[in-house]
């Protein structure tokens, strides 16, 4: 199965969705505290994992946590719900509900046997998601540490048969920008970060720029950002004509998704060529933003933007 059919078939698991926004013994005593009032969405996350069963503990894999698995099962495989093992136990303090994470699996027939895929495994093939006890990635892991590796069988569905993942649960993203500070950049707005890297933006008492001006706050060491991508980021619009906060994620407490080719030029300029883990600061007057966009009540205003890039997913052509 090609790797565009394989995002599809993970998409339709939902394993994708970040929120607009379970686990065996083993992960659940991973999760003990000696908090004499322990968190009641850890105990829900803990609690969410799926139990153990005949079908995932069925299968053999071979390969190390991180890199691409081999799993070995006698098919058909039965699966009458969604069961999940562990087949080798991370490090670390266990993930929490809210929180990013990446990962990677492979994904396999229960029916036939088949390797349907990988992705996760090559880098900028999927996004950061979210993990709580509501959704599929919870459900697999539940509060497990990172470096998890877990079999996870999925019954079948309306959309798909029944399906075999090897899911390596591959580490806790941060949720504000990580990379290496640079200096500031003279007459470009001055941004200060909050302790929680939420940033509040100072206009300078100039006249605003007529073409866009960009500049790196943070410089991260993860994949760039290509043209076409979708990105997981936190960002924060502010108006150059009076410091008025427009629009903002931090605000909403969830990181946003959109393709690089689906927003305004000049914020699409800001985001393609960097790197994930970057601050992006970035002066967009309304050629470059909403200057075509007749009503707007951004039409005529230069706006400065804080992007905070998280996560990149290279585009895939379909077949």
């Amino acid at each position: 199965m090609s790797v565009h059919r394989l995002e599809v078939f993970v998409r339709n698991r939902s394993l994708f969705a970040v929120s607009a926004v379970a686990a065996t013994a083993i992960l659940l005593a991973g999760c003990g505290s000696s908090d004499p009032e322990p968190d009641a969405s850890a105990d829900a996350l803990c609690a969410a994992a799926a139990p153990s069963g005949s079908a995932s503990e069925a299968v053999t894999v071979e390969g190390e946590t991180g890199e691409e698995s081999t799993a070995t099962f006698e098919f058909p495989l039965e699966v009458g719900e969604l069961q999940s093992s562990v087949v080798t136990e991370g490090e670390g303090d266990p993930v929490e509900s809210g929180d990013l994470v990446s990962y990677a699996l492979t994904a396999y027939s229960a029916e036939t046997g088949e390797e349907l895929g990988s992705l996760g495994y090559e880098g900028a093939e999927i996004l950061p998601a979210q993990i709580s006890a509501d959704n599929p990635i919870g459900q697999i892991v539940g509060c497990a540490t990172p470096g998890t590796r877990v079999v996870a069988a999925f019954p079948a569905s309306d959309t798909n048969g029944a399906e075999v993942y090897v899911f390596d649960l591959l580490s806790v993203v941060p949720d504000a920008a990580w990379g290496e500070e640079q200096e500031p950049v003279e007459g470009m707005p001055d941004v200060t970060l909050d302790d929680d890297g939420a940033p509040t933006v100072t206009i300078p008492d100039a006249e605003a720029p007529t073409e866009v001006e960009i500049a790196e706050l943070k410089v991260g060491d993860g994949a760039t950002v290509e043209s076409g991508d979708t990105v997981l980021v936190h960002y924060a619009g502010v108006k150059w004509s009076d410091g008025e906060v427009f629009d903002s994620s931090w605000d909403r407490d969830t990181p946003a998704t959109f393709t690089t080719t689906g927003v305004v030029a000049g914020f699409q300029q800001a985001l393609e060529g960097q790197t994930v883990g970057s601050q992006v600061l970035v002066v967009i007057p309304p050629e470059f933003g909403y200057g075509d966009s007749e009503g707007n009540e951004l039409q005529d205003e230069t706006l400065v933007f804080v992007v905070d890039i998280l996560g990149t997913q290279h585009a895939v052509a379909a077949e």
